[in-house]
């Protein structure tokens, strides 16, 4: 019984699939599932779980849930409290009331939109997904139906993180640099822009920022409230 709680042993959870995203690493990555239904992803299984019967009925469920492992935010300490984004960084919440990846355990939990379902791809069974917040790569620990009877809650309170949040800022891109994105990610990008991927404690206008997006990379800056597209280069990761 030699572990963290100094109570129950550990527990081991292997990964059954793995993320398939734009995303290459976290910067850039939205706050939340669902914020930009645009954002296409695939869960890719890993060889054990590679089984078409295990997803029998799957194709009647619009939304599913995701749970993850924060795996590019792994500590060996935790801190009982942390900087919400949505309080601009600068005001202390219990972890337990917040979504922050820097947690006892780095498990995440997402509610994505379900596409389409491939059962015979030459990785097996694939599911195509949309509105996901996962870096590429992200072990998935399991998937469950979305139940709306069960799950959605209408009169819940959000505590803090009661409203949605809208964009926040508006997006220019110029067109000669638009047409280096696929026209596929177009949409996507805008949404992400427009949700500030900035730190949240950052507000620097001179400050020219990047990341990697669907093998680009985006440079940006932002000032008075507009975010405006400096270049877009093909990554070189």
């Amino acid at each position: 019984m030699n572990n963290r709680s100094g109570s129950l042993p550990a527990a081991l959870m292997n990964p059954i699939a793995h993320i398939r995203s734009d995303f290459p690493t976290k910067f850039g990555v939205p706050r939340q599932a669902g914020l930009v239904e645009e954002l296409r992803a695939a869960v890719v299984f890993e060889p054990p779980y590679r089984i078409a019967e295990a997803l029998r009925g799957i194709e009647g469920f619009s939304h599913l849930w995701l749970i993850w492992e924060f795996s590019q935010n792994k500590r060996e300490r935790w801190s009982p409290t942390v900087r919400p984004p949505r309080l601009g960084g600068n005001q202390r919440m219990g972890v337990f009331a917040t979504r922050s990846p820097f947690r006892p355990n780095p498990i995440g939990l997402s509610c994505v939109r379900l596409e389409k379902v491939e059962l015979d791809t030459p990785e097996g069974p694939v599911l195509h997904v949309a509105g996901a917040d996962l870096v590429d790569g992200t072990p998935i620990f399991d998937i469950k139906p979305y139940v709306p009877y069960a799950d959605c809650r209408p009169e819940a309170a959000g505590g803090f993180a009661g409203a949605a949040p809208e964009g926040k800022l508006a997006v220019d891109i110029p067109p000669e640099l638009l047409k280096r994105v696929q026209p596929e990610h177009q949409g996507a990008l805008t949404g992400l822009l427009a949700q500030d991927p900035r730190p949240s404690y950052q507000d620097d206008p001179q400050r020219v920022y990047g990341f990697g997006f669907a093998g680009l990379e985006v440079r940006f800056r932002v000032r008075d409230g507009v975010l405006t597209v400096l270049d877009i280069l093909r990554s070189t990761e």
